[in-house]
C-alpha cells in the first residue's frame, strides 16, 4: 500500500499546517511559563520551606530530572501511538501537576509533584517537533523547526511579566493553580481544533512500522547532536534557573526590579531562534555546519565575558548576546537535525537529542547551587562552568561530517510529506 500523510479533517477543508503550528506554539508558551514560575518562586519557597541554596537546586532539578528521563520515552510513545495522543496526554498531565505544585505542604512533597509534573513535559518535545515535521513540506522543515523552537524563549519572556505580579500580590501558591488551569483549558481548545485531524501514515494499525532501536541507538549522528544540544543547554538551563536568584541575591535587586531584566535575553534568544532559520536557509544550504560552529563559537566568547564583567549593566549585556547566538545555535541544530532525519524514527531520534538538552536542565540548577555554596555565594565559578560547557558545543559542531550531512538531508528529502499551504 502506498504511504501517504494524513492531515484531513472529516467533512470540512484541509486543515492549513498554519493552525496546527499556532498552536503548538501556544502549547509550548504555557509550558515554558508554567516550567519558569518555580525559576521565579524559588526564592520565596526556599523562605517558606527554610531551605538551603543547594536545597533550592535540588527542587529546580527534580523536574528536569523526570523530564530529562522522559525523552526518549517519549520519543517511542509518539512513534508508536501518533502525535495528537501524546500531545494531549502530555499537557494534561503536566497541567494537573502544576495546580498540584500549589499545594504542596513540605520540601518532599514538593520534590514528588515537580518530578510527576516532570514526566508530564517531558512527552511534549518529540511530539510536537515531529508533528511540526508532519505538517510541513521538506522546504520549509527548518523555518517551521527554528520557529516553533522560539516559543520557548518568548515564553520564557512572557514569564516574568505575568507570573512576578501574581506572585507578589496573591503569592506563589495561587500563580501555580492559575498557570495550571490555563493549561487544562488549553488542552480542550487543542482537542477540538484538531478532533478530526490524524497525523500518522495511512496503513492498518497492525502494519504500522517498527522501530529500529539498534539502528538509532548506534546512529553517531544523533550523538553529536546530543552533545551540541546539551553544552548549550548547560548555558541556558543554568542561567534561566538561578538568575533572578543572582539578581535578587547577589546583585540585592528585588523581584519588582528584575522583572523587567529578566524578559531580555529571552527576548534576544526569541529573536535568535526566528532568524536562525531564515539565516539557514539564506546563506548556509549545504553549509549549515558552519553556522551552528560560528554561532557556538560566539557564544562562548560573550559567556565568557559575562564571566568577567563587575558591573551590573555589563553582566546584562553579555547575557543578552549570549542568549542571542545560543539561540541560533540550538536552533539550527534542531533545524538541520529535522532535516536530517526520516520520518518512521524521527520521535525516538529526536527524543535522544532533545534528552541531552534535558539532561543539562538537571545537571546544571544543582551544579550551580553547589558552586555557589562551595564558594560562599560567588557565582564566578557557576560562570566558568558555562563559559566551558558552551565551549563543548563548539568543538561538537565541528566534528559534523558534511558528506555524511547531505547523505541523510537527500535521503529524508525523498520521504517527506508534501503540503504547501504552510
Amino acid at each position: 500500500m502506498e504511504e501517504k500523510l494524513m492531515i484531513t479533517e472529516a467533512g470540512h477543508s484541509k486543515l492549513k499546517p498554519k493552525v496546527t503550528f499556532a498552536l503548538l506554539y501556544i502549547a509550548y508558551i504555557i509550558c515554558f511559563i508554567d516550567r519558569s514560575a518555580m525559576n521565579i518562586a524559588l526564592a520565596y519557597i526556599g523562605k517558606d520551606f527554610h531551605l538551603s541554596t543547594t536545597t533550592l537546586g535540588v527542587v529546580s532539578s527534580a523536574f528536569f530530572f523526570s523530564y530529562a528521563l522522559m525523552q526518549i520515552p517519549g520519543g517511542w510513545l509518539t512513534d508508536k501511538f501518533g502525535t495528537k495522543p501524546t500531545i494531549i496526554f502530555a499537557i494534561s498531565i503536566w497541567s494537573i501537576f502544576t495546580i498540584l505544585t500549589g499545594f504542596a505542604w513540605s520540601l518532599a512533597s514538593l520534590l514528588v509533584i515537580r518530578v510527576l509534573f516532570g514526566i508530564g513535559e517531558g512527552a511534549f518535545p518529540s511530539a510536537s517537533l515531529k508533528q511540526i515535521s508532519e505538517s510541513v513540506d521538506y522546504p520549509h522543515r527548518a523555518k517551521a523547526t527554528s520557529g516553533i523552537i522560539s516559543s520557548n524563549y518568548i515564553g520564557s519572556a512572557i514569564a516574568p511579566l505575568m507570573i512576578a505580579p501574581i506572585m507578589v500580590n496573591f503569592g506563589w501558591q495561587t500563580t501555580f493553580h492559575l498557570m495550571g488551569v490555563i493549561g487544562v483549558i488549553f488542552v480542550i481548545v487543542y482537542y477540538f481544533n484538531l478532533r478530526h485531524v490524524t497525523y500518522q501514515q495511512q496503513q492498518p494499525s497492525h502494519r504500522r512500522h517498527h522501530i529500529n532501536w539498534s539502528s538509532v541507538i548506534h546512529n553517531r549522528l544523533i550523538w553529536q547532536f546530543f552533545i551540541v544540544v546539551f553544552g548549550l543547554s548547560i548555558v541556558t538551563k543554568g542561567l534561566d534557573s538561578w538568575m533572578p536568584t543572582y539578581l535578587l541575591q547577589a546583585r540585592h535587586i528585588n523581584l519588582a526590579g528584575i522583572a523587567w531584566l529578566v524578559p531580555l535575553p529571552a527576548l534576544a534568544a526569541g529573536c535568535g531562534a526566528i532568524l536562525s532559520g531564515f539565516v539557514m536557509n539564506k546563506f548556509f544550504v549545504n553549509r549549515e555546519k558552519w553556522l551552528i560552529v560560528v554561532t557556538s563559537l560566539l557564544a562562548t566568547g560573550f559567556m565568557y565575558g559575562m564571566y568577567r564583567s563587575t558591573s551590573l549593566a555589563a553582566v546584562i549585556i553579555f547575557e543578552i548576546a549570549t542568549y542571542f547566538f545560543k539561540s541560533i545555535a540550538f536552533s539550527s541544530s534542531f533545524a538541520l537535525f529535522a532535516m536530517l532525519m526520516g520520518k518512521d524514527a524521527y520521535g525516538s531520534s529526536v527524543g535522544i537529542v532533545n534528552f541531552g538538552g534535558q539532561l543539562a536542565g538537571f545537571v546544571a540548577p544543582l551544579l550551580i547551587g553547589y558552586l555557589v555554596d562551595q564558594f560562599n555565594g560567588s557565582y564566578s565559578a557557576a560562570f566558568l562552568v558555562l563559559v566551558v560547557a558552551a565551549a563543548v558545543s563548539f568543538v561538537a559542531a565541528i566534528t559534523f561530517n558534511f558528506k555524511h550531512l547531505n547523505a541523510n538531508k537527500q535521503a529524508a528529502s525523498q520521504e517527506a510529506p508534501v503540503n504547501e499551504d504552510y
